[in-house]
Formats: C-alpha cells, sequence, structure tokens
C-alpha cells in the first residue's frame, strides 16, 4: 500500500478542525463468523502459494491471526536467509524470526509521545518550536505554529526531501534553515496552498522529529528511553540498532531480499540482500547506519560516542528502523485489540488511544486536501490509517470489511498490522522481498484495489478465509 513514492508526507489537521472531524464513524462491516475447521487449511494453501523465487512470488513471509480477542491462527513459510550457492545452508522463518520492519515501527514512537502527553510533558497541540530549542515554521505559512498531532497525522507541512536522516554530529536544524547543510533549497517544507493542519502528504520527516522531541523531554537517547518504556512494557526485546541487540537475537534478524542491484532487476537472478547482509559480523554497540532510501549512495556507519540527546533522532528511524519480531509485534496487535492495554495492564489511556485511532484528515475531492497516494490512503489517524472497505482502499475482493492499521514498505519488506474498529478481530504479517519491481512493473498492481498484488494477496486471503469463511 506504500507506493515507493509514498514515503513522503502527512499530517494532521488543527484541533479545532479535528473537532470537526469527531462524527466520523466507520461503516460496519458484516459480523465474522468464529473460526472454521476449513479455514486454517485454505489459508495455508494460499499463504504457501505466495512463497516462491519469481514474478510476485515473495522470499518468505509470516502471519499471525486474532478473532473475538484470541489467536486463531499463525503460519510462517520461507526463507530469512537464503545462501545462493548452498540451499542447505538456507534458515527459515519463525514466529522468533527479526525484520526492520518499516512504517509499522511509527506506532511505538507514537505510543511513547502519547505516554509523554498523559505525563504532561508535551501537548498534543503545542508548538514544537518549545521541544525543539529552535523556531521551526513553514516559510509560506510563518504565522502557523506547527504541533505534535500535525507530526502525529503527517499534516505539518514538512516533506522529507532527498534526505531525512542526517549524520548524528548534526542537528536536524540544518534541515530547516537556509545556512544548514541539509537545506535543501527549502524542499523540507511544502509549498504555498498545502498549508499545515490542512493537508495530508506522508513524510517519514515528521517521526524523526518525533523522535528528537521524546529525546528532547525525557533527557534520554530515543533507542534507549523506547527500549526501558514502550518495549519493555510490552514484553519485547528488539532494538533500533542491530550492534545492540543480545547475540542470541542478533542471530534471529532475517535478511530483506529484492531480485535487483544497484537498480538493475533480474527476476530470474538470485536473491539479493539489500540492506542487513545476514549472516553477518553484529555491528559495534552503538553504532548506527544512517538510511535515505532515495540516496542510498549516503548510507553510512557512525558512532554515537559524542552523540548529544534531543539534538537529531532521525539517525534511530523512528519511523521505520525498529527490529521486530512477529512474537513481538503480536504485543503490538493485543494492545490495539485492548485499547492500550497490555496483559492487564494500561500502557496507554484509553480516552488517548482513542484519539489515536481517530481520523485527523480525511481526503476532500472538492478541496483536493492531500494526496491520497492512488487512493490508497483516504484518511489519517495518528500511526494508524482506515482502510474503508467498499473503496479503492479496500482488501478483501468479495466482501466489505474495514480495517485501521498500517502498513509497511522498505527495501523489499512489506508488512501491515490491522484490527477491525467493529470487532476485536485483527491480523499481522510480514514479507521479505520482491522479486520485480514496485510500480515500474504492471504485475506489482492489484487486480481490484489500489494496493501492491502483495498487499492484496495476503490480506485477501486472511479475510476472506477467517473473518468471512463460509460466506
Amino acid at each position: 500500500m506504500f507506493l515507493s513514492q509514498l514515503k513522503q508526507s502527512l499530517a494532521t489537521l488543527g484541533f479545532s478542525l479535528v473537532l470537526t472531524f469527531l462524527p466520523f464513524s466507520y461503516p460496519q462491516a458484516a459480523s465474522a463468523n468464529q473460526f472454521s475447521p476449513t479455514a486454517g487449511p485454505q489459508l495455508d494453501k494460499e499463504l504457501t502459494a505466495l512463497v516462491g523465487d519469481t514474478g510476485t512470488q515473495v522470499p518468505g513471509l509470516g502471519v499471525i491471526v486474532y478473532q473475538n480477542g484470541h489467536k486463531v491462527y499463525s503460519k510462517f513459510l520461507g526463507h530469512r536467509y537464503i545462501d545462493a550457492k548452498n540451499s542447505a545452508k538456507n534458515l527459515p522463518i519463525t514466529a522468533a524470526t527479526r525484520f526492520r520492519v518499516a512504517s509499522v515501527a511509527k506506532q511505538f514512537t507514537a505510543f511513547s509521545i502519547l505516554q509523554l502527553i498523559d505525563q504532561g510533558k508535551l501537548a498534543l497541540d503545542g508548538d514544537i518550536s518549545q521541544y525543539l530549542g529552535f523556531t521551526l515554521r513553514n516559510p509560506n505559512y510563518p504565522d502557523t505554529p506547527l504541533t505534535v498531532r500535525m507530526l502525529l497525522s503527517h499534516t505539518s507541512s514538512l516533506r522529507d526531501g532527498k534526505l531525512y536522516a542526517i549524520p548524528p554530529e548534526y542537528s536536524v536544524r540544518e534541515m530547516f534553515t537556509p545556512t544548514g547543510k541539509y537545506w535543501e533549497a527549502g524542499k523540507h517544507f511544502a509549498p504555498a496552498g498545502q498549508a499545515p493542519g490542512q493537508y495530508f502528504q506522508y513524510g517519514n520527516i515528521n517521526y524523526g522529529l518525533l523522535g528528537t522531541i521524546i529525546e528532547a523531554v525525557t533527557k534520554e537517547r530515543f533507542d534507549l528511553y523506547q527500549k526501558t518504556h514502550i518495549l519493555k512494557a510490552l514484553d519485547i526485546q528488539a532494538d533500533y540498532l542491530p550492534g545492540n541487540l543480545p547475540p542470541d537475537q542478533y542471530k534471529l534478524v532475517g535478511n530483506i531480499y529484492q531480485k535487483q542491484q544497484n537498480g538493475t532487476w533480474q527476476e530470474k537472478g538470485p536473491w539479493v540482500a539489500q540492506i542487513n547482509g545476514y549472516p553477518a559480523k553484529q555491528p559495534p554497540a552503538d553504532y548506527v547506519l544512517i538510511q535515505n532510501p532515495d540516496a542510498r549512495q549516503t548510507d553510512t556507519w557512525y558512532s554515537l560516542k559524542n552523540y548529544q540527546s534531543g539534538t537529531n533522532a532521525t539517525i534511530f528511524s523512528p519511523q521505520g528502523g525498529l527490529l521486530l519480531s512477529y512474537n513481538d509485534l503480536e504485543h503490538c496487535l493485543q494492545l490495539l485489540l485492548n485499547k492500550g492495554k497490555f496483559r492487564g495492564r494500561q500502557i496507554i489511556k484509553p480516552a488517548l488511544m482513542q484519539e489515536m485511532l481517530t481520523p485527523q484528515w480525511r481526503y476532500d475531492a472538492k478541496l483536493k486536501n492531500g494526496s491520497t497516494y492512488g487512493g490508497t490512503i483516504e484518511a489519517y489517524c495518528m500511526a494508524e490509517f482506515p482502510i474503508f472497505g467498499n473503496s479503492t482502499s479496500r482488501v478483501c475482493k468479495d466482501h466489505e470489511i474495514n480495517l485501521l492499521g498500517h502498513t509497511g514498505e522498505a527495501y523489499g519488506l512489506l508488512s501491515g498490522i490491522f484490527i477491525t474498529p467493529d470487532h476485536k478481530n485483527g491480523f499481522l504479517y510480514m514479507m521479505n522481498g520482491e522479486a520485480v519491481a514496485e510500480d515500474d512493473d504492471s504485475r506489482s498492481a492489484g487486480t481490484f484495489s489500489s494496493n501492491y498484488i502483495w498487499e492484496e494477496n495476503i490480506m485477501n486471503a486472511i479475510c476472506k478465509n477467517v473473518f468471512f469463511s463460509g460466506k
């Protein structure tokens, strides 16, 4: 669903405008059946068919499905490591396999922001300049404060530009001032006509700033704060830095593959690891790899020895750099299904969780107030967005089901975590590769929606075989 150009920007409407949207509700989908004895074998068959070596097949995938608040299905297929010369050395995907989960990780950054709001350390509609330590305004709208809500909902009018993650010795301010090293001729700002709080364009830079704000108000490094607060509370042993994982957990990190190298695709060729290159020697602790998907030539490792918290958390990729396993992501699914509660403990207050799941922006065809990315994003909440079962964003071909969650796409990985707003049902998935190019190969397009074919295939299989089994 996140078309490869989609990694750019969207943010929230101002508080008064958000109130205008609160009466919005999700259309009711058909009631889901209890898990059918035939659902598992049929879903097994369809998922197995997705794993392979050519076309729209993938090297590996994993799925976990919940119904009525209980896990009813899980399946792990294919490989997390592929040896092109000796298949006997291939390693399977399991529930413990870790991947760089891409934009699904935005939720974890949002969870910390919500906790800090609950603690009174942040204000949802507060001017982010007071936290960053410098005045940040869109030059085309100099009198409009940019808020935490806008960052969370991609309505801030900030844009990724070529680089949205910069080296640790530089402050994020370098991207937003004309004399800054990463000013990029002002490309980090939306043009006139795309006002803050009114226009949606998806942008990873928003979450890099949210990570920096977390550091500024807690006086802790972003990755460490996440581990000791959100991740620990969810019993997740994950990290943003591969070198800081326990060695036994590092060994479980999987590769993300494509059939391309340096931009040249060879569908009949070998799978090529795109970012991690595992199994390899574990990187040293407190080293970070700065990554920008549209400027791979700038990918470089940096030491954090002299990093000053509160200046530039873009280095940790708060928008997508978390190394999560399927088991870890299942804990996030439980949190969403249980209104901010995990194993009986309230991690996120119910009112804040509800606000997170409430659309902050909706596309208006008359106003043309944002990008829908081909009809895949028609509204956006805070680190979540709805999929409407009767629209171009739908993922179930023959049934109407409304979902709420987030997808991820980066370097060949496709991930997703979704719940149904009207039932205690949900699912998660991660696929670790593509044999054909997104967007540039016609086979990547969905057949009944605006989503990628991979997203259609896996989410349609889950929805029809579990939530609508027998109908």
